[in-house]
């Protein structure tokens, strides 16, 4: 076998982690494909809870004061020894700048990331439905944070969805996941029959990747979510050797 040899960073007391999760300080039922669910993974993870990061601050206040903290737990992480970094919220693109600017590692605040990549693969005639968990929060600053172009996607939000909101956005402490799907599935359908030239969608929530395949059965479009965005980073950072014969 190879001779292997400890990592520099002093820090770093254990191996084999390539994914670190910053999460909020939140109490929500996080199923299988929830991005909060380490059983989502074939790899390991680790999750770092940011201290005063809640829906209230990020989501409805958009408060700048919450950088420091997310930063701080960022650099935990890549103490830690992980290779990459993610969230459990997409809001989270606020801080998009400011944290990759603070760590060595690649950093993927937000599935919104993926926007400009989804509209490269379609028509210049098509735009990207993204659903997000409240539309009125996306604020410009955090399209600007990731470099996405609000003209190249249309937005609809799960804003006025019972089952999806008192779970996961004021933490009752019940998560009906059917309810969560059908409510899902409806805004998608209204989003797609108010706008025809939408050619792909793209799911912004980290709770809403349990919901992806059924979304995509129903409505027969490319589906990129939380959980694309995650793998196709780990992809990146855990290249396998190839075999097979010529």
């Amino acid at each position: 076998m190879p001779v292997y040899r400890v990592d520099p960073n002093p820090h770093r007391v254990h191996y084999g982690t390539t994914l670190g999760v910053l999460i909020m300080q939140s109490r929500v039922p996080c199923i299988p494909g929830s991005v909060s669910n380490a059983s989502s993974y074939d790899f390991p993870v680790i999750y770092r809870v940011v201290e005063g990061l809640d829906v209230q601050r990020l989501v409805f206040n958009a408060d700048a004061s919450l950088a420091a903290p997310v930063i701080a737990a960022a650099q935990e992480l890549e103490r830690a020894g992980v290779s990459a970094i993610t969230t459990d919220c997409g809001y989270m693109a606020l801080f998009q700048a400011q944290v990759a600017a603070a760590v060595k590692v690649p950093v993927c605040l937000s599935s919104l990331l993926q926007v400009p990549f989804v509209r490269s693969l379609l028509p210049a005639t098509r735009k990207v439905g993204v659903v997000v968990a409240d539309s009125r929060s996306l604020r410009p600053q955090m399209l600007v944070s990731i470099g996405v172009d609000a003209s190249s996607m249309v937005v609809a939000g799960m804003e006025g969805r019972a089952a999806f909101w008192s779970a996961i956005m004021e933490e009752n402490g019940t998560l009906d996941s059917d309810a969560i799907e059908a409510e899902l599935h409806e805004v998608v359908g209204k989003l797609l029959s108010s706008n025809r030239d939408i050619g792909a969608l793209l799911l912004e929530c980290s709770e809403f990747p349990p919901y992806a395949a059924s979304v995509q059965a129903k409505y027969r479009l490319p589906v990129f979510d939380f959980q694309t965005m995650i793998r196709y980073v780990y992809s990146s950072l855990a290249q396998r050797p190839y075999r097979g014969t010529l």
